[in-house]
């Protein structure tokens, strides 16, 4: 599967369930999907139809379907918890973005109720109203807000994020380019005063993987999930080293599903794909694909999609 050639929904529901039934666990829990207001989200996919003539990487959205088109895909895909990343890229966005989420988390309950942030005057006061809201994640990108995370103003926020226990899925590697606040250093630099924050790196911290493997290994509460990386595409762009694929097995517990769903340049099913032909075991699968976001999210799995307090 080198390429996007077009979706089948239902051979990939389809195989999709055998793999569930194949390792044993009753759905998936994606922790890097994206929703947001409609008008925002198709700003992001011309972006993404711009970067082809710029780069020279085509990037065909797989599933650029209306909201409700697409929320229906993932449960057809046995994903019973996933995300709504979004993220503002200049003040004045933020507040309004959680307001859409919560409306959003509100009437799809399978969705984890995602929140954002920005380094602007009342960033504390709507985190914090966020969290009472009853956000359970929420999402930095450091590339497109371009601002460094350890910035003053941002300060309390992360350490009321690190008090909650809610989890932080921020894209600080330097991939797909780098930014100037990007790479391991600034999240160092973060860990070192919030030593407690659950941050969840996105793309394994394409591209630098071992910098942010280093980082896991120092930090028990860091964790990194797995949107694009071993996949025919990111591969291409950033192979993932063979020689790390030891560490990264040993850190089965803190290395999470994430898709980047729907804004892939292939099937949703081929990010499964492409961490089961790491050959990492079954067991390796399970936390990955199911337990460690249902642990992390405090998900029953008797009533799989219940969603009760996060574990401190």
């Amino acid at each position: 599967m080198t390429a996007y050639s077009g979706s089948d929904p239902a051979a990939e529901a389809e195989a999709l369930a055998a793999f569930r039934s194949r390792i044993g666990v009753p759905g998936l829990v994606d922790v890097h999907t994206h929703f947001m207001p409609e008008r925002v989200l198709r700003k992001v996919w011309q972006y993404f139809d711009s970067v082809g003539p710029l780069t020279g990487v085509e990037w065909p959205i797989a599933y650029r379907h209306e909201e409700e088109r697409r929320v229906e895909l993932l449960r057809r895909f046995g994903v019973r918890a996933f995300t709504a990343m979004l993220y503002p890229h200049k003040p004045g966005m933020a507040a309004w973005l959680n307001s859409w989420a919560a409306d959003f988390a509100a009437r799809t309950p399978d969705c984890l109720h995602t929140a954002t942030l920005f380094p602007e005057d009342g960033v504390e006061d709507y985190v914090r109203q966020a969290v009472e809201s009853g956000a359970r994640v929420f999402k930095s990108h450091i590339q497109v807000g371009a601002y460094d995370p350890g910035h003053g103003l941002l300060d309390p926020a992360w350490g009321l994020l690190a008090e909650a226990g809610i989890p932080v899925v921020m894209h600080c590697g330097s991939g797909p380019a780098p930014g100037k606040h990007t790479g391991p250093e600034p999240v160092a630099r973060l860990l070192a005063r919030h030593p407690r924050l659950r941050l969840i790196v996105a793309h394994m911290g394409l591209p630098e993987y071992t910098d942010f493997l280093d980082l896991a290994e120092r930090h028990p509460e860091v964790r990194l999930d797995t949107t694009m990386a071993f996949t025919d595409f990111g591969e291409r762009l950033t192979p993932y080293p063979a020689t790390e694929l030891p560490r990264l097995q040993a850190l089965g517990d803190r290395i999470l599903l994430g898709t980047d769903f729907p804004n892939i340049p292939y099937p949703y099913l081929h990010q499964i794909e492409a961490l089961e032909r790491l050959d990492l075991g079954e067991e390796w699968l399970r936390a990955v694909c199911h337990d460690n976001g249902a642990r992390l999210f405090g998900l029953d799995r008797r009533h799989f999609g219940g969603v009760q307090a996060p574990s401190q």
